[in-house]
Formats: C-alpha cells, structure tokens, sequence
C-alpha cells in the first residue's frame, strides 16, 4: 500500500505543478528520487558503543540498515586516516523515502523546539535540498530516555528538478515547511 505522501503526490501535486510550470507531459515534473540520511562519528570515532547506538537509531528511523562510510584521504588535524570508518549513511528509495519523508514533515519536525520553518537557503543550485537536526530525539520511535549521548543527523533530499524555485514548489506542495524567502530564521 503506497504511502499518503505518495498518494499526495500523484494525486494533487503533480496536476498543480504541471500548471504551475507549464509543462507539456506528466514526466517532466520535478519529483524526489531519493533521500540520504547522514550521521558522522565526530570525536567518538573510537567508541564502540557510541558507534553502535548511532547504527540502532538510524535503523530505527528509516527502517533500513546504515552503511558505513570511509573517509577518502588522511586529515592530521581531525586525526583521521585514509579508510577509516567516520560515519553512517542510509540510502531510501521508494516506498521507504515516502514514508520516512512523510513522517519526518507530519511527526519529526514539529517537534524540533523552537521551530520556525526550514531555511529557504538550504537549496543547492540544481534543487536539492539538506536538512541538519541538532537531536534524533525528534523522531518519535526514539525514546529519549533510553538514550546515553544525542547526536545529530543530516537529511538530504534528492529531487530531478532543474532550478531552485522547482525544487521549492515541489517540496512546499508535498507539505515541507519552508520558509518564505524574505522571513529570517
């Protein structure tokens, strides 16, 4: 059974944006190939358990398990090595990036405190767009009272849209709260 997300969106936000943009056939209206979820050790880097709790919290969250990502060259200052273990990712397609979209715009971010909206600016030049959450704890299926240490986690939402302002509508229609471009956050 697809998701509401997914049922919004074919039903409602592909004939909107089709006028909207005037474009001639349903296939070249902007829609979200994929979505990244990123955690990266920082300084934990040699905690076990700490590494173990992030792998929990991501698997719990997008119901996928978390790849581990090396680092691509040796950075003294950081003390990392070239190959060393620095973070998980998670890759969603599908039926899962529509759910975890779906519950990261109607559960997780209204309860991030002092939320005022997503930045506008958070838009790369070919319409994608990143999110950094300070706390995991935002998500419901995480108790915060089960947890030793919060960390963060990165979200990067992959669209084929051409230009910023397709990336924008497409999002905004699916229900991101974005902010207006003139408001400061």
């Amino acid at each position: 059974m697809p998701s509401p997300l997914y049922r919004q969106y074919k039903t409602q936000v592909v004939p909107s944006l089709k006028a909207q943009f005037g474009y001639a056939s349903v296939m070249q209206v902007p829609r979200v190939q994929k979505v990244v979820v990123n955690v990266g050790y920082g300084r934990h880097v040699k905690d076990k358990s700490f590494i173990d709790l992030i792998e929990k919290n991501l698997a719990t969250i997008t119901g996928q398990k978390p790849v581990h990502n090396a680092a691509k060259k040796s950075i003294s200052n950081f003390k990392t090595r070239k190959g060393m273990n620095v973070g998980v990712s998670v890759l969603l397609r599908g039926d899962r990036m529509y759910d975890f979209l779906y519950r990261l715009i109607h559960l997780a971010l209204p309860r991030v405190r002092d939320f005022r909206g997503l930045s506008p600016k958070a838009f790369d030049s070919k319409g994608n767009f990143s999110i950094g959450l300070k706390e995991v704890i935002a998500f419901p299926e995480i108790s915060a009272d089960l947890l030793e240490h919060i960390h963060g986690l990165e979200i990067t939402i992959v669209t084929n849209a051409k230009t910023n302002d397709e990336g924008r509508a497409l999002l905004k229609a699916l229900g991101m709260p974005i902010q207006e471009s003139g408001k400061t956050a």
